[in-house]
């Protein structure tokens, strides 16, 4: 298994193979008495989050997908990332910076064609591509308040696995 590097990506994934069955390595997780985390299983995933006192902002999760490989062994595919509706509103944000700057360009280009002036059309394209890189830098920012977390997450399941 590869450990976590230090410049953690967006949405970090890792895969494991585990020494035990598959339904060991769930029920592991059932059994569980730590409250600092919410476990939740359902089928073959197991989705581990932070109680509501020490979630903030940015604050990760850890969905795992424990797969059998044989009834010996397991193998586990982790995928680290923030709350849902935090990423799906992210990425509207990209989707809706990128969607204007399309339209301001095909305005700004028709203009252009007409011999109408486009500066306004290319001032928004600007502002559009600044818009990006502030949407950009929060979110690294926020990776990087996450990221002590995400640790906590990773060396919890490390345990709950018995993989120290």
């Amino acid at each position: 298994m590869k450990a976590l590097p230090n410049d953690i990506v967006l949405r970090p994934r890792f895969q494991l193979e585990l020494q035990q069955p598959k339904e060991n390595a769930l029920e592991s997780f059932e059994k569980e008495k730590d409250k600092s985390f919410l476990i939740n299983r359902i089928d073959d995933h197991v989705f581990i989050k932070f109680q509501k006192k020490d979630i903030h902002f940015w604050s990760p999760q850890l969905h795992l997908e424990i797969n059998e490989i044989d009834s010996e062994k397991a193998k586990v595919y982790g995928l680290f990332g923030p709350n849902p509706t935090l990423w799906t509103f992210f990425m509207f944000l990209h989707f809706g910076v990128g969607t204007f700057f399309i339209i301001f360009g095909i305005w700004a280009y028709s203009s252009a064609s007409l011999d109408k002036p486009y500066g306004l059309q290319l001032g928004a394209m600007i502002f559009m591509v600044v818009l990006w890189f502030v949407l950009y830098a929060f979110g690294r920012a926020g990776r990087r308040k996450g990221k002590p977390q995400m640790n906590q997450l990773f060396h919890f399941m490390r345990e709950v696995l018995q993989l120290n």
